[in-house]
């Protein structure tokens, strides 16, 4: 069975411009073909959504707070009345010190991308620039072709 694309250009793209906003079918499966392209040329890929992110610069990039449901079971007088707050390492440079030698870099890959505000998109066209081995791909909708373009265009478009 030959192969449907070769995905070239797409990471070609990716390595040029860094953050790339990606369409495809609603049906799935495009989008794991490029991701298996990225994998054979020595990226690693971290998926996400973009529901739940919160401060999307902080979660990526920063050590940041959360506070787990208390499921009914509270401490009186003892910590704040919501809960006791856990402090996370920065998910995407935590992922990055820990890649092999041989990897080329980390892909951010965020489904859902559409819900995002113009200026976290920003920060994520940005992030490229800051640390050179991090790629982000997110996902702004469905196509009935699975179609990319610089996410920097998307900031404009919008």
């Amino acid at each position: 069975m030959p192969l449907l694309t070769t995905g070239k250009p797409f990471i070609r793209d990716l390595e040029k411009h860094g953050a790339l906003g990606v369409y495809a079918p609603l049906e799935g499966g495009f989008e794991g073909r490029y991701q298996r392209r990225l994998r054979a040329t020595g990226y690693y890929s971290l998926h996400l959504t973009a529901r739940g992110l919160g401060d999307v610069a902080s979660y990526l990039t920063g050590v940041h707070g959360v506070r787990p449901p208390h499921l009914g079971k509270k401490n009186i007088a003892q910590s704040a009345a919501v809960g006791p707050v856990y402090y996370v390492p920065a998910i995407a440079l935590s992922q990055l010190e820990t890649l092999p030698p041989t990897a080329k870099g980390l892909v951010l890959w965020i489904l859902e991308g559409m819900i995002l505000s113009n200026q976290e998109i920003e920060y994520l066209v940005n992030l490229p620039k800051q640390e050179p081995r991090l790629k982000v791909v997110l996902e702004l909708g469905g196509e009935r072709y699975f179609r990319w373009q610089p996410l920097q265009d998307v900031i404009r478009a919008a």
